[in-house]
């Protein structure tokens, strides 16, 4: 183990991949014998099993994604499940990114809309979900525009999170550049923000009522060139890990909010053609889509997986199977491990 998270290198030719002919596997949920949920443009999960096993649970099988050729189509329409985590009964929480809702659906397929609206509203584009050691759900959502494309600005702070109460949503945190994953530390007295238009982790305190703090920034108030943050996970160590999508890299932040990038797959004039495009509020399909050709293009999420959580899973929005490697330290446990095995 290196003495520092920022000493530690990775070598891209040691990743090794598990899955076969995934579609959008953006989001990974890892067990502890091994068993791994993917996120899946079919219309539900992919479980990849622990004697190399694969099998699609649908909620109502879809074969939109794959038989589409408009790549704007693939991304924009149809189911899109994309964060998970498990309830307290094994069931899996879905936010579906296509549908507008969070979805829950047991692990036979059976499925059910836990909300699609919020104040009376449309709840946008909720992007991930988050159960918290007290059985609490909390959800991103990274827009309110429909199409999500049309939000890819850095002037446009209309992320927000909610939290379940009582049978409903309700708002809790608002004004994030395009709130994607979000993620607790250890004692759960922070909740870490990933937001991918504002290139940065914010993170907010957590109260025992489940409200939460002033927003503030950890660590550097902009990842650098390139970045848009998306997938973030703890290691035991107070390590945060980190993803830039369309950049496609793997980074991770110190305890003290260094920064640290650790792979970078993106093709670095691609990379700058978007950029130059965002920050004059112009992203189009044409400078969008021709990101994403590294080992897991358009890189999503990270997840800290195997026995001893210390295999970290790298899932992405274009790629067809699932990288990891193993990494210096363990992740923290996962609530889903403690209620549903």
């Amino acid at each position: 183990m290196p003495a520092s998270i920022l000493d530690f290198e990775l070598d891209p030719s040691t990743l090794r991949y598990v899955g076969l002919g995934l579609q959008r596997p953006e989001c990974i949920l890892a067990e502890p014998d091994g068993s791994l949920w993917v996120a899946d443009a079919r219309g539900g999960v992919a479980h990849l099993q622990p004697n190399g096993g694969q099998r699609i649970i649908a909620q109502r099988h879809s074969g939109h994604f794959a038989g589409v050729e408009s790549e704007a189509s693939r991304y924009l329409e149809g189911t899109l499940p994309n964060g998970l985590a498990f309830a307290a009964n094994g069931d899996i929480l879905i936010a579906n990114f296509g549908t507008d809702r969070l979805e829950v659906m047991t692990r036979e397929g059976e499925s059910r809309v836990l909300a699609d609206h919020i104040d009376g509203q449309p709840i946008g584009k909720v992007n991930f979900v988050l159960r918290d050691s007290k059985n609490r759900i909390w959800i991103t959502v990274s827009t309110r525009i429909k199409n999500w494309m049309h939000a890819l600005r850095p002037d446009l702070p209309d992320g927000y999170i909610a939290r379940y109460v009582d049978g409903a949503f309700r708002i809790v945190a608002e004004g994030f550049h395009f709130t994607n994953e979000i993620r607790m530390d250890a004692r759960e007295e922070y909740v870490y923000v990933a937001e991918t238009t504002g290139g940065c982790i914010s993170r907010l305190r957590v109260y025992a009522d489940g409200s939460l703090g002033e927003r503030e920034v950890f660590g550097p108030s902009s990842l650098g060139k390139g970045a848009w943050p998306d997938g973030i996970a703890f290691d035991n160590g107070g390590n945060l890990w980190g993803t830039m999508v369309y950049s496609d890299k793997l980074f991770v932040l110190s305890p003290q909010g260094d920064l640290r990038v650790l792979l970078d797959e993106g093709d670095q004039d691609k990379v700058d053609a978007l950029e130059q495009a965002f920050f004059a509020n112009q992203v189009n399909e044409q400078v969008l889509f021709a990101t994403g050709k590294g080992v897991a293009p358009w890189m999503a999420s990270v997840t800290f997986g195997g026995p001893d959580l210390q295999t970290l899973y790298i899932g992405s929005l274009r790629a067809s199977r699932i990288p990891y490697f193993r990494a210096p330290l363990p992740g923290l446990p996962m609530v889903h491990w403690k209620q549903s095995r």
